[in-house]
């Protein structure tokens, strides 16, 4: 081959290659996120989540420490860090900001209206003032809710399956949560048609859940509901043990109460939702705008019976209930 030929040919295979090094070095470009969870970095589930969350980036293409940063905040169920948290990451100009928990999306929503965010985990999003509507959002914010208010008269329900004697129940809600007036409704119009009689323990502090689960235990037949809010999980252990101190039939809303030892939970399966929020973190990403992206709910719900926990409190299990259980605990 001469030497012409030789040189038109690797000029050639050069210029070929230079569009692809382009694209290649345009991927490369690294976007940065945030993401603030309302629970402790030492939360075991929240860290499950965040990890079914980074995954699912990496599926889509997003690798840590390749072409994308994360900065992390944990509130630990407190507002005023939720508060400083989402300022410190509104400051580093990230692209979008994924934010779990109703605690940790109040403080966002007060601290921007220009940085993107995705939200997990916050029932009526639309009641809380963060989105304009469900199918249009309208603003900076989108995201994933795990349920309807009419949640709270199921789990009233699945709580008179499993103790059927169950008289009197107890809800704990945050009263400063704007869905707490919701779940309240339901439980309420679920207590008139099951014959229980319904009370209301409003939890600021742990001396409310203290005092309310004392109360509750003072009389046979009790069951507590415990719902879904930011307290639920930071203190979900001193809200097992004093339940099944008292063996009261209890219902939870997510599986790591029941996990580490709460009678049973029925929500929203969370790893499947810290997925499908991946796919919207990779639409902002790519450029789409929250306020067209609509306000999702959850495909998959996930009842669990603890039954250890079940024989710790002396309570028989009817085996119908066992049958529609996703996961028993043995």
């Amino acid at each position: 081959m001469r030497r012409r030929e030789v040189t038109a040919l690797l000029s050639g295979g050069v210029a070929t290659m230079l569009p692809w090094t382009a694209r290649t070095q345009q991927r490369e470009v690294v976007r940065r996120i945030g993401i603030i969870f309302s629970s402790a970095e030492s939360d075991p589930q929240s860290q499950k989540d965040l990890k079914a969350l980074k995954s699912a980036l990496q599926t889509l293409g997003w690798d840590e420490g390749h072409n994308l940063q994360i900065d992390y905040r944990w509130a630990g169920g407190d507002l005023d860090r939720a508060r400083s948290s989402a300022i410190e990451l509104v400051k580093l100009s990230p692209a979008v900001i994924v934010g779990s928990g109703t605690l940790a999306l109040t403080a966002l929503h007060a601290a921007t209206k220009v940085v993107p965010v995705v939200f997990l985990n916050v029932t009526d999003p639309v009641a809380g003032g963060f989105v304009a509507s469900l199918s249009r959002p309208g603003g900076n914010i989108t995201g994933f809710t795990p349920f309807e208010y009419d949640i709270g008269g199921k789990w009233l329900e699945l709580l008179k399956d499993i103790a059927p004697e169950l008289n009197r129940a107890a809800m704990l809600g945050d009263p400063n949560n704007h869905n707490f007036k919701g779940f309240q409704r339901s439980f309420e119009a679920a207590a008139k048609v099951l014959a229980v009689e319904p009370i209301v323990v409003p939890v600021r502090a742990v001396d409310d859940l203290r005092d309310g689960i004392q109360s509750l235990a003072e009389k046979p037949n009790g069951g507590l509901v415990v719902t879904a809010a930011t307290f639920s999980i930071v203190h979900r252990k001193e809200i097992v043990e004093m339940a099944n101190k008292k063996k009261l039939p209890t219902i939870f809303w997510n599986r790591s109460q029941a996990v580490e030892g709460g009678l049973m939970s029925f929500g929203p399966d969370s790893i499947d939702l810290n997925r499908r929020a991946a796919s919207y973190v990779d639409r902002i990403l790519k450029g789409e705008n929250p306020a067209d992206l609509p306000v999702q709910g959850p495909t998959k719900y996930e009842l669990i019976v603890n039954m250890r926990t079940a024989r710790e409190i002396k309570l028989v299990v009817p085996p119908t209930l066992l049958a529609r259980a996703d996961e028993v605990i043995e």
